[in-house]
């Protein structure tokens, strides 16, 4: 198995045997340092969709909007006045993040690809991007991490919201790796990587939350 493994950030086969429990194997990319699940052990789409179903994230919920400020308030700090147009990527049934945001005076488009399947998305250019708790679902990193990035204008920004891998102790015990739709973990290693990749610079925010900016 471990020869036909590929990373689906970096595309390279340098992998190694990160964690085993009871569920799923976990294997660590050598050169971008991305913890991730093998295709073989991804939920079917419709148990994945199921399974978002059961996600109880309501627009109005002031303990999900107070989570959500810690990106958005970083990222408003960071947007200049010209700074209008953004998209939500991955925002789920109830699209607070882009309802704040649009308190705030932006112009919000939404795209999620079981709840807001809106294609059209993709023919504009943005100001920033937010994307929370979403990259750890994806199965194409690459791809979808490269498209985003070519729809911002220069000097935009991508916001991300997702749980970083500390080490493999840490790892073991962690809650995040209990969901069976999240198949990437991401580190500190690898958003740097991200960043000297794609020509971006970042900034780390918390531990969850880093903001990047297309130079």
């Amino acid at each position: 198995m471990l020869a036909d493994l590929q990373c689906p950030l970096c595309m390279h086969r340098n992998i190694i045997h990160y964690h085993q429990d009871n569920v799923r194997h976990y294997w660590l990319c050598k050169l971008c340092s991305l913890v991730f699940v093998a295709t073989s052990e991804y939920l079917t789409e419709t148990q994945e969709q199921a399974h978002y179903d059961q996600h109880e994230n309501y627009i109005n919920d002031p303990g999900y909007r107070n989570f959500l400020n810690r990106l958005a308030a970083p990222l408003l700090e960071c947007l200049t006045a010209n700074q209008c147009n953004g998209l939500d990527f991955g925002c789920g049934p109830g699209p607070a993040l882009a309802d704040m945001l649009a308190d705030a005076g932006k112009n919000m488009r939404l795209y999620d690809h079981f709840y807001f399947p809106d294609t059209s998305v993709w023919q504009m250019q943005y100001d920033f991007i937010t994307c929370t708790e979403v990259i750890e679902h994806l199965h194409h990193p690459a791809i979808e991490l490269d498209r985003l990035i070519r729809q911002l204008r220069p000097g935009g920004w991508l916001g991300i919201m997702t749980k970083r891998v500390r080490d493999s102790t840490a790892f073991r015990n962690w809650h995040y790796i209990r969901d069976p739709t999240h198949v990437a973990f991401y580190s500190d290693s690898t958003f740097c990587w991200i960043a000297q990749h794609w020509h971006l610079e970042l900034e780390f925010i918390d531990n969850d939350v880093v903001l990047l900016q297309i130079q």
